[in-house]
C-alpha cells in the first residue's frame, strides 16, 4: 500500500446518481465512501483513492494498481474484465461481484429489442413526421422460433419470457440445468430461429462466437440481439449480414470496445477504432437499436444491487473475503 493512508474505505466509480443515492442510504455511517461516476480511466487518480474499489465494466484498472489495492467489486453479473486485469498482472486479488440483481430487467429489455425489431418500432417513429405506414409491417411474435444462447440466470428468464408470449423456445448452453429449456445444438438451434437472444458469459473461448459465418446460417430476416457482452458479437460481422440481408434487424446493450466507445461518446469525440466507427455506422441503419448498456437499470434491480453491493463491501471490510466470490481464471465456477 501507498505511504498515505488511504482516505476512503471504498470507492465507487462508474456510480451513476440513482445508484450513489441508494448505496448512501444503505451504506453504515462507519463506511468512508467516495463515489462518483467517471470510470477508472476517466479519473486521474494515480494511485487507488482506496484499498477497495468497486467498478462496473467499463473500467480499466492500471496495473501499476495491482499491489496497491486488497480488493475489487465488480457491480455487475459478468466478471470477464475483472479476470483480465489478474491475467495481465499475476495478481490474485480478492473479487467480488453480483450474480442474480437483474436477471429480470435484462430479460425484460431483450424482450423489448426484439419486439422492437419485430415491429420495427425506429422506423415507426421517424415516419411519424408524415404519417406514413408504407414499409411498416412488422411481425409477431406468437409462433416464432426464439433461440437463447446461454441458459444462465438471464437466459433462464428470458426463455420464460418468450414461452408466455406463444414463441417456440430453444436453449444453447454447454450445462443444461434448466427441466423447463429444450435444450439443442448451436447449428440446430441457428437454423430454425427467428429471434436470436446471445445471453452467453464471455470466456477467452468463446470471443467473437457470433461471426458472420454462423449467424448467415440463420433463417433469413432473423434478429439478433446481444445484451450479453460486445466482445461475442463483432460490429464488422452484424453490419455485413444486415447489408447482405441476411439478418433482419440488430439490437444491442453490449459493445466491442465499450469503454473506448463510452468514454468518446460521453466526452464528444469519439476514438477512432474500427470497432468504434462501425458501431457508429451501425446506429444510422433503420432496423438497428442500441442502447447504453442499460439493461440491467431498472428501480427494482437498482435496489437489489445497491442492498448486494453494501453486503459484499461490508463483509470484505470485515472479513477480506466476498459472499459472491469471482472465480480465479481458469478455476471452475
Amino acid at each position: 500500500m501507498s505511504d498515505q493512508p488511504a482516505k476512503f474505505d471504498v470507492f465507487f466509480f462508474e456510480a451513476f446518481a440513482e445508484e450513489t443515492q441508494s448505496l448512501k442510504r444503505l451504506l453504515s455511517p462507519d463506511v468512508r465512501a467516495g463515489f462518483t461516476h467517471h470510470t477508472v480511466q476517466e479519473c486521474s487518480f494515480s494511485t487507488p483513492p482506496s484499498p477497495l474499489i468497486s467498478i462496473r465494466t467499463q473500467s480499466v484498472i492500471p496495473p501499476g494498481w495491482a499491489g496497491l489495492l486488497q480488493g475489487i467489486l465488480t457491480r455487475s453479473t459478468g466478471y470477464d474484465h475483472v479476470n483480465r486485469f489478474r491475467v495481465e498482472t499475476g495478481s490474485c486479488l480478492p473479487a467480488g461481484y453480483l450474480p442474480r440483481y437483474c436477471s429480470r430487467a435484462v430479460a425484460e429489455q431483450a424482450l423489448l429489442l426484439w419486439m422492437a425489431l419485430l415491429r420495427k418500432l425506429k422506423l415507426q417513429m421517424r415516419k411519424l413526421e408524415r404519417f406514413e405506414r408504407d414499409g411498416l409491417t412488422g411481425g409477431e411474435c406468437l409462433g416464432r422460433t426464439l433461440l437463447v444462447v446461454g441458459v444462465g440466470n438471464i437466459g433462464s428468464e428470458i426463455c420464460r419470457l418468450g414461452r408466455a408470449l406463444g414463441m417456440e423456445v430453444l436453449g444453447v448452453d454447454i450445462i443444461r440445468k434448466h427441466q423447463d429449456v429444450r435444450y439443442v445444438d448451436i447449428d440446430e438451434g441457428i437454423a430454425q430461429a427467428d429471434v436470436i437472444v446471445c445471453a452467453m458469459n464471455l470466456t477467452p473461448e468463446n470471443r467473437g462466437y457470433f461471426r458472420y459465418e454462423l449467424l448467415k446460417r440463420a433463417r433469413r430476416g432473423a434478429v439478433f440481439v446481444n445484451i450479453a457482452r460486445g466482445e461475442l458479437s463483432p460490429h464488422r460481422d452484424l453490419l455485413r449480414l444486415l447489408d447482405e440481408g441476411y439478418l433482419g434487424g440488430a439490437a444491442l446493450d453490449v459493445y466491442e470496445n465499450e469503454s473506448r466507445l463510452a468514454v468518446g461518446l460521453r466526452s464528444g469525440v469519439p476514438a477512432d477504432d474500427e470497432d468504434v466507427r462501425t458501431c457508429l455506422e451501425l446506429r444510422k441503419r433503420e432496423n438497428v437499436i442500441l442502447t447504453p448498456h442499460n439493461a440491467f437499470n431498472t428501480a427494482e434491480a437498482l435496489e437489489r444491487k445497491a442492498g448486494q453491493s453494501v453486503e459484499q463491501v461490508e463483509r470484505f471490510l470485515k472479513d477480506n473475503t466476498f459472499l459472491w466470490q469471482v472465480p480465479l481464471p481458469g478455476a471452475s465456477g
